[in-house]
């Protein structure tokens, strides 16, 4: 295997592995799971809400998502893509993700971009994101 070769292969496994984070937020946003979320985050992680609600830390994020999540209400289904993923070092990725709310009134959809940071055992965690809103016009 060349080096070339060996480089191709991390990222496409990283790929792989920042694309199951982003399909991990999906189910336990459906299915409500604040600490399955909760587990994706770096301890020293930014989030902001799609209503612009911003928190700083994991012990914000959790309070947050613990108050939030297990009560949040919708009809119909959330899906999330990873639309675009770019490598801003080996260890860093930008991950704009495509969110669409499908329900029976129709589909809304958010944009979320995801900054994510490889630890030193390999996991992926959420270090900062932004989950914005699209609306119409």
């Amino acid at each position: 295997m060349t080096i070339e070769t060996a480089v191709i292969s991390t990222e496409t496994a990283d790929v792989r592995a920042l694309e199951q984070v982003v399909a991990t937020v999906e189910r336990t946003q459906r299915a409500k799971d604040a600490e399955g979320f909760l587990a994706l985050f770096h301890p020293d992680a930014v989030w902001t809400t799609a209503h612009g609600k911003v928190l700083i830390g994991f012990d914000a994020i959790a309070e947050f998502t613990r108050a939030v999540l297990p009560a949040a209400s919708w009809d119909g289904e959330v899906t999330y893509e990873a639309a675009h993923i770019q490598f801003l070092r080996p260890d860093v990725a930008a991950v704009k993700v495509r969110q669409v709310y499908h329900a029976a009134q129709g589909d809304t959809e958010g944009a979320p971009l995801y900054i994510m940071t490889r630890q030193d055992d390999g996991r992926w965690l959420l270090h900062a994101g932004q989950n914005t809103e699209v609306r119409g016009g």
